[in-house]
């Protein structure tokens, strides 16, 4: 069995499902060893709506991750998301004190960037730098140890709800989870499916949800804009249950089996049994009806997307073209539309750089969860969390020892 602070925990809560992955950190990089999954019925378009229906989702999947794992979940990276997500660039200004950058001066300036007026109910999730300028010196990507008087640092601000961050919070803690960070999904999702060379040259990831899009922007390796919009698969699910007038579950189940997202992929003759609603006879429809009701809705959301990252600014940057993902991208023809609408090369973008069981997460749904996982790594310290909870528990049986021996 894995010890405790060798593990890293990706709770991905979405609107369709929630996802558990557990990564062991191993000499190599890091091996997936298992996967939870349950349907999630609490969140509607990214957002809390029902803590307790969340709470028994996020067991199910834990419990199933526990399981195929063999070791005990304690603290996860947990996935935030909706329309709720805001975010904008700063900047931040530090007079270097012994003439050389050390960290506590990167900190201080990243103090600094972060000393704007944002809204009462809102609070800073993540300080991204972007990169420094030392003496008018610009560019810098790592500034310790360089000599200089004036440290700027350019950053991108993610914020976000406190009342939807600490709904999350609290139905992790109500599964017995610490939560060791909450991150923003599509910075997820991008730990898991860009390469550094797509980021440094300009990249757009799409992560196509249930509830929600995200969008990620990078250029020169860093990242300048997020933002989330509450459209997603839900919409094409409902679209077909009203147009092809057959219930919600029976949607879904055709939209995975028998969807493609551009009419002109699909032959005339092709067919398929549509179930009808109120017991009548199941009917035999053209796929091609399918998609002329799946196509609109997947080019209006590619527009959507489009004009936010053309009000962005950073359009004529993204010379690696886009990255889309996320489960809704698994529809045939994703890719094709989208070049199509964004006039931009696309490819699809699954999880990578990770072992284990890589064929069992190789999917674009599982790329906020395995990216959550990258980012635990990476960002935050493997045994932040774990090695404190089990300080405290070694603490307490000392004290219960201590009295038992007294009294």
């Amino acid at each position: 069995m894995a010890k405790r602070e060798e593990l890293v925990v990706g709770l991905d809560i979405g609107t369709t499902k929630i996802a558990c992955i557990v990564g062991e950190v191993t000499d190599g990089g890091v091996d997936i060893i298992g996967v939870g999954t349950h349907p999630s019925t609490g969140l509607k378009k990214g957002v809390v709506v029902n803590i307790d229906a969340t709470v028994q989702s996020i067991q199910r999947a834990v419990e199933e991750a526990e399981h195929m794992a063999g070791v005990e979940i304690t603290s996860v990276y947990a996935g935030i998301a909706g329309a709720h997500i805001k975010s904008l660039n700063s900047q931040g200004v530090w007079a270097v004190k012994d003439r050389e950058v050390k960290e506590s001066d990167v900190a201080a300036v990243l103090e600094q960037a972060k000393a704007i007026n944002i809204p009462q109910d809102r609070e800073i999730i993540h300080v991204l730098p972007q990169e420094y300028t030392i003496d008018h010196q610009d560019g810098i990507k790592e500034p310790l140890g360089m000599s200089g008087v004036r440290l700027e640092a350019k950053v991108h601000l993610v914020t976000a709800s406190v009342t939807s961050a600490q709904n999350i919070i609290k139905c992790c803690h109500r599964c017995g989870l610490q939560v060791a960070d909450v991150v923003l999904e599509p910075l997820a999702s991008a730990e898991a499916v860009l390469h550094e060379d797509e980021k440094e040259l300009g990249v757009a990831l799409i992560d196509i949800g249930g509830g929600t899009t995200d969008l990620a922007i990078f250029t020169d390796g860093a990242i300048v804009h997020t933002s989330v919009l509450a459209v997603g698969g839900h919409q094409l699910t409902a679209d077909i249950a009203y147009g092809l007038r057959s219930p919600h579950s029976e949607a879904e189940r055709i939209k995975h089996k028998h969807g493609c997202a551009m009419v002109s992929l699909v032959g005339e003759d092709e067919m398929m049994e549509v179930p009808s609603v109120g017991g009548r006879p199941a009917r035999s429809v053209k796929r091609q009806s399918l998609c002329a009701v799946i196509e609109p809705r997947v080019e209006e959301i590619f527009m959507l997307v489009r004009r936010e990252i053309e009000k962005s600014g950073h359009a004529d940057k993204l010379a690696s073209g886009c990255v889309i993902t996320g489960g809704s991208t698994i529809l045939e023809g994703m890719t094709e539309l989208a070049e199509e609408v964004l006039g931009m090369p696309v490819r699809r973008g699954s999880p990578m750089g990770v072992g284990g069981l890589i064929d069992v997460v190789r999917s674009p749904s599982y790329s906020t969860g395995v990216g959550l996982v990258q980012f635990g790594v990476k960002h935050m310290g493997i045994t932040h969390f774990q090695r404190g909870d089990a300080d405290k528990r070694n603490v307490w049986q000392r004290m219960r020892n201590w009295f038992g021996e007294v009294f």
